[in-house]
Formats: structure tokens, C-alpha cells, sequence
């Protein structure tokens, strides 16, 4: 009976997504020449889900052709310049727009446009004069570019005025620390931002904001050269990165699980990788991971200073010691949160439950556990903890190895009723979010889990080749957890080792920094969680007069107090020539700032402190732009058409996640609610509804 009635509801699910799409009408793409009219029809409908694009919407006038980028690692900083290249293959001008990823850690400080021979540096605004500023050259017939933030890690590029023939060159200049864990150091370049889910009307002031959440996706079904227009035809743009590594010691390993490249060793301090020939063409559907030990397996603990002309600054770091084994575990309860949705569909969901395996396979009989999955609604394995027993186990991974995926990602209100879920006071609580991260309720996310606080540590894992790092790092700084980025199987359980590891055994805890003999102020983070992952701390923060006194960081390893000295004047005597400092610690406030704008819920002398960052240190944010305009008008142009660059899915990303891969249609248009709810209604009449 339990497989027959397995066997229906799989049916009846079918038939719901299957009306749904017979009573979609077509929607528009935003490339195309009546994008704003289309738009403006459509408005009542929400963001997501989302369409992809297939055939010829945008025409031969599509912008970017390829992205370019160069890395420089020296000691644990990164310089990254990253270079677009758009041309107008076609007869018209055309306004490119691009939406692409960045690293959570970047600090984004320079912007370069380069139209034929002319170079243009770019100018750091308030975001609402930014905008002005390049519609006004826009409309002047001036070619021109704007950088916005649209999350942490989410960028929106626009430039205006590509002139028939022209090739447009856009570089961007930022700089990130490189942190280790587990003495192995890690770099990360995101390629692509992966499908969001949203709710949010199109009509509202949120959605006008958040328009860049419907960005077009390329058919993964429609491979380059099988279009009859293959000449037109949309193209992923090229991805190639080059990487040259100093860290002030020899390189004993190097790898990169995600790309092919190759290594070579110029000289005994220095390390370049690149992508293998050939490769380009389909190198930017996934982050580009890039790995490495150092010769002696030591990770650099340490003080470096800048001394500027008004402002002086600070980068502490500091290796915590070796993990040590407990002895004496106590009993925790576990609450595992499940994302089923549409676009765990396939590579992710099958990750998912591998990873699912390893973590409740790590589980003491002491133990208890619940699971939850959830989509458009979230489900429990039980209404209260279970005991970890044999019998308990197995119910929950038949119920995971079950699961198939489909349906919107309702984050918020599974968060909600994690939070809610009875526990037991005698154990200490951990819930565990295992997604892909394709949602635009970050920042919400996150105000949940801090009022949260006090009842479970949170830990989240991402899945996948392109994950929402913004949503997967801030919620676990939001719960005091740790972060985990599981990018194929082969990850799944060393992933959910350490994640044992982690709760057994913190490595550093009731952590506390003391200044002695210096005048410190503006530490960031303002406080230290305690050390799960064998990871440096890492500290920023401003001193003033002469260079001298300590900085102590203590805690407590295992059982046993330790303590860490680092001496100002030491670390003087190496140089305080570090200018990158005052923009890696500007950074690190506007990140913790923007997540207290969105809890306070708008506050205004946040925003103006965020703005005046930004301004101050020529940093992208939230409210500040860069923009750059070539003042020779060319008045012979005619009005250019906007052109909105479609995006590759995701490696490993179904099409359901756009819309079933299907050219043209949206799943869930708000104005057939209605509809759908009376087909689920006649279909529930049948089915009775699975319970758990």
C-alpha cells in the first residue's frame, strides 16, 4: 500500500505541474525590442519563478563576449581585476545589461571603461546620482557604464551607446583576504549568479529594486550551434582566469576540483595556474575553486598595519590551535532542514541525500534528531525529536531517499517553523539548512535565525557548482555557526566529517580580545563566535598614535586556557605600507551594517553610514555606484535597444528551475492563482494529503 500510494501522488503531482503549464500564457523576454511595454503588461505577475531563453530573443546585438580574469595572491591577500569585453555584433546600438556574481569577501574598488583607445576611470557616487549621471550620457548619445550592487554578491552592469562595430572593455579592480581552513587555503571566483526564487510582485517597490532576479537563462537542452539561426542564436559568454600565487613560501599542492588547468612553477616562490586550451567556451556555468597547501603545511598568523594620512588600520589574523579530541560528548539534538525544491531537481537533491546519509549516519545513540523538507510548504519527519535509534534512522532516510524535487523555495516560513518546533531543554540544539541557496529573501533569512539565538546553533550547507554564498555564510554568521560548500558528491562525507567534528569539538571557544598599551576603535567583527573550523581569526580595526602595546586574543582549547600576543611594534618594523587595508576593513563593516539595515528595518543613519563607506573609501555598496561616461557624444546613433545578456544554467541545475526549460513561460503567474488553487482543490478530493 505505501508504494501504491507513493505511485498516485507522484501521478496527481505530474498532473498539477502539467495543468499549470497548459494554463500559462507566454511570457515576455526581456531582451527583446518591447521589453518595457511587455514588462509593464505583466506587472501584477511576481518575479519567479523564472524563463529561459531559447532561439533568437535578444538578436545579434547581444553585448558580452567574454570575461577576463586576473588574480594575484600575495602572502593572504588577493588582487583580482576582472575585465568584460562587450561587442555589438549587430546593426543597431544597443544597451548591454549584465547581472554576474562576486565573491562574498570582495571589496570592490575600481572601475575602468575602455571605448577604442580612450580610457575612462570611473567615479564613485551616491547610487541615485549614478544613475542620473549615465541615464543623462545615455540619453546624450554618450557611451557609458554603471556598476550596482544588487547583493553582496550580486552585480549589475550596465552600458549604454554600443555603437555597431564597437567593442566596449569594462574592468573592475577589487582586493579579498584568503583564508585557510584546515590549513589548506582557498580562493573562489563565482561565474555565474544561479536562479532566485521570489514572491515579490514585479509592481511593488521591492520588485522594481529586485528586477534583476528575472534575468533570462540559456536552454541547456538548445547547445550552441543546434539553433536553424545559429549565426544569432544567444552564446554563453567565454570565462578565462589566469592566477599567479606568492604566498611567501614554496606551494607543496595546488588543485582545482571545478576547471581544467594547468600548474606551473616558475620559480620556488611562485605559482601561476590557468584554464587548459579550449576551454573557455564553457568554463563559466560554476565557481572556479582554487586550492592550495604551503610547503611546510603552516598557515601565517600575524599583525599588518597601514599607517595613513588620516586613518590608520589594522588586519589581525591568527591561527587557533590543533583540534582536540572530547572526551566526554553530551547528547545534542539535531534538526536537519531540507531543500526539495525545483531546483534541487537532479544533480543537487541527489547530493543532498548523500550528504543527508553521512550526517545522520554521524549521529551518537544518545542523540536525537527531527527532519524537515520543504518547498512551497515544509513538512516534518515528526512533531516532536526522535531518539537516534536504528529504527528512527531508517525511517528518515527512507523518507529523504523518497523525496523527489519540484516547487517554489518557501525559505522563510520553513525557518519560521524550525524555530518554532518543540525541542529538548537538555540538549544543546543544532539546526542544519542543506539548499542550494536560490532565493532573494537573503537578509530576511537572516533576521530569523538572530532572534533565534540562544534556542540552536545554525549551520548551513550549500549544494551545488554555483551556490548562493551570501545566503549560505550569512546565515551561518547570523546563527553562530559555520558555513560548508559541498560542490559534487565526492565532497559529501568529508563534509559531513568535519561537520561532526565541528559540533564535538570547537576548537576555540569563550573567545576575547584585549588591547594593552594601544588605542584601538571600529574592531570588526565587534565580537568573536566561538572557532568551529580549524580557520583563522581574523580581525580589522583602526589605531592611532605611535605604533606600540599588544593586541591578546584568548579562549579556551579543549579544557585549557590559551592566549595570543601580537606586538604593534614588531609588526611595524615590517611595514605600514598596506593600503589595501582601510578598503578589506570598510568592507567588513558595510557587510555587517547592511545586515543591521535590513533587521532595523531601513534605518536611515545606517543607510547614510553604509553611503558615507562607500563614498569615503571608493567602495561598491548597497547605495553607492560606480559610473563611467565618454563625454564624445555621438549624435549620429540612433535610440539604442536595451539588450539583457541571458545567463548559462548552473552546472548540475535543472531547467525546472526556470520554468521547466520551456522557452517563454512562467510556472506561477499571480493572476491564475485562483485557477491552480481550484485544480489542487478537485485533485485533493482524491488524494488524500501525505503526512509524515
Amino acid at each position: 500500500m505505501p508504494g501504491r500510494r507513493m505511485g498516485i501522488m507522484k501521478r496527481n503531482h505530474s498532473t498539477l505541474l502539467l495543468l499549470g503549464t497548459l494554463l500559462l500564457p507566454p511570457a515576455a523576454s526581456a531582451a527583446g525590442p518591447n521589453a518595457a511595454e511587455d514588462r509593464d503588461a505583466s506587472a501584477s505577475r511576481t518575479l519567479a519563478p523564472y524563463f529561459s531563453v531559447s532561439g533568437n530573443p535578444a538578436g545579434p546585438g547581444l553585448g558580452l563576449v567574454k570575461t577576463n580574469v586576473a588574480v594575484q595572491v600575495t602572502g593572504t591577500l588577493a588582487d583580482v581585476v576582472v575585465e568584460q569585453i562587450y561587442t555589438n555584433r549587430g546593426t543597431a546600438p544597443i544597451e548591454a545589461e549584465y547581472v554576474f556574481p562576486a565573491s562574498t569577501r570582495a571589496a570592490v574598488h575600481g572601475m575602468e571603461m575602455k571605448v577604442g583607445e580612450r580610457r575612462i576611470s570611473a567615479v564613485i557616487q551616491e547610487k541615485a546620482k549614478a544613475a542620473a549621471i549615465y541615464a543623462a550620457a545615455k540619453s546624450e548619445k554618450k557611451t557609458a557604464a554603471l556598476l550596482e550592487q544588487k547583493r553582496p554578491n550580486v552585480f549589475r552592469m550596465q552600458v549604454a551607446n554600443i555603437a555597431p562595430g564597437d567593442t566596449v572593455a569594462v574592468t573592475l579592480h577589487y582586493s579579498e583576504t584568503v583564508s585557510s581552513t584546515a590549513r589548506v587555503y582557498e580562493f573562489v571566483f563565482p561565474t555565474v549568479v544561479g536562479p532566485r526564487y521570489s514572491v515579490t510582485p514585479v509592481d511593488s517597490p521591492e520588485g522594481k529594486a529586485d528586477a534583476w532576479v528575472g534575468n533570462p537563462y540559456l536552454n541547456p537542452a538548445r547547445p550552441a550551434g543546434s539553433d536553424p539561426d545559429a549565426a544569432a542564436a544567444p552564446q554563453a559568454p567565454e570565462f578565462a582566469i589566469n592566477v599567479r600565487v606568492r604566498a611567501g613560501m614554496p606551494v607543496q599542492s595546488m588543485a582545482c576540483p571545478t576547471h581544467e588547468t594547468d600548474i606551473s612553477y616558475p620559480d620556488a616562490g611562485t605559482t601561476t595556474l590557468a584554464l587548459k586550451p579550449g576551454t573557455a567556451a564553457t568554463a563559466g556555468n560554476r565557481d572556479f575553486v582554487l586550492r592550495y597547501q604551503l610547503a611546510d603545511r603552516k598557515v601565517s598568523s600575524g599583525l599588518l598595519l597601514h599607517r595613513g594620512e588620516k586613518e590608520n588600520f589594522f588586519w589581525l589574523t591568527m591561527q587557533p590551535p590543533a583540534r582536540i579530541a572530547p572526551t566526554d560528548i553530551p547528547p545534542r539534538e539535531y534538526l536537519f532542514i531540507v531543500d526539495v525544491s525545483g531546483s534541487m531537481n537532479g544533480f543537487p537533491l541527489d547530493t543532498a541525500k548523500n550528504l543527508m546519509r553521512g550526517l545522520i549516519g554521524g549521529m551518537g545513540p544518545a542523540d536525537s534528531f527531527n527532519v524537515m523538507l520543504f518547498a512551497g510548504a515544509a513538512n516534518v519527519l515528526s512533531p516532536n525529536p526522535l531518539p537516534a535509534d536504528a529504527a528512527n534512522l531508517q525511517r528518515a532516510l527512507d523518507l529523504i531517499d523518497g523525496q523527489g524535487a519540484g516547487g517554489g523555495t518557501n525559505l522563510l516560513p520553513a525557518l519560521e517553523k524550525a524555530f518554532a518546533l518543540p525541542g529538548d531543554e537538555n540538549r544543546s540544539r543544532s539546526i542544519v539548512l542543506i539548499t542550494d541557496g536560490f532565493v532573494d529573501c537573503e537578509r530576511k533569512s537572516f533576521e530569523i535565525v538572530r532572534k533565534g539565538l540562544g534556542k540552536a546553533n545554525f549551520f548551513a550547507f550549500g549544494i551545488g557548482s554555483s551556490v548562493n554564498r551570501f545566503l549560505i555564510e550569512g546565515l551561518a554568521r547570523a546563527g553562530r555557526g559555520e558555513p560548508f560548500v559541498v560542490l559534487d558528491q565526492a565532497a559529501c562525507a568529508p563534509a559531513a566529517k568535519r561537520f561532526k567534528e565541528y559540533i564535538d569539538a570547537p576548537v576555540l571557544t569563550d573567545v576575547k580580545v584585549e588591547f594593552d598599551g594601544v588605542e584601538t576603535s571600529a574592531m570588526e567583527p565587534w565580537s568573536v563566535p566561538d572557532v568551529f573550523a580549524e580557520r583563522p581569526v581574523e580581525l580589522f580595526g583602526k589605531w592611532s598614535g605611535e605604533p606600540r602595546g599588544k593586541i591578546r586574543v584568548s579562549g579556551i582549547a579543549g579544557r585549557e586556557p590559551v592566549s595570543f600576543e601580537f606586538d604593534l611594534a614588531t609588526a611595524a618594523a615590517q611595514g605600514t605600507d598596506n593600503p589595501a587595508l582601510a578598503t578589506l576593513w570598510a568592507r567588513q563593516r558595510v557587510q555587517r551594517l547592511g545586515d543591521d539595515f535590513e533587521l532595523d528595518h531601513g534605518n536611515g543613519d545606517i543607510k547614510n553610514e553604509i553611503t558615507a563607506l562607500g563614498l569615503n573609501y571608493h567602495l561598491l555598496t548597497e547605495f553607492t555606484s560606480f559610473v563611467a561616461v565618454d563625454e564624445t557624444p555621438r549624435p549620429e546613433l540612433a535610440d539604442a535597444r536595451h539588450v539583457t545578456q541571458p545567463l548559462p544554467l548552473p552546472q548540475g541545475v535543472s531547467p525546472t528551475a526556470v520554468g521547466g526549460g520551456t522557452a517563454g513561460t512562467v510556472p506561477e503567474p499571480g493572476g491564475l492563482l485562483l485557477i491552480l488553487i481550484a485544480a489542487i482543490a478537485v485533485l485533493s478530493g482524491r488524494v488524500r494529503p501525505r503526512t509524515y
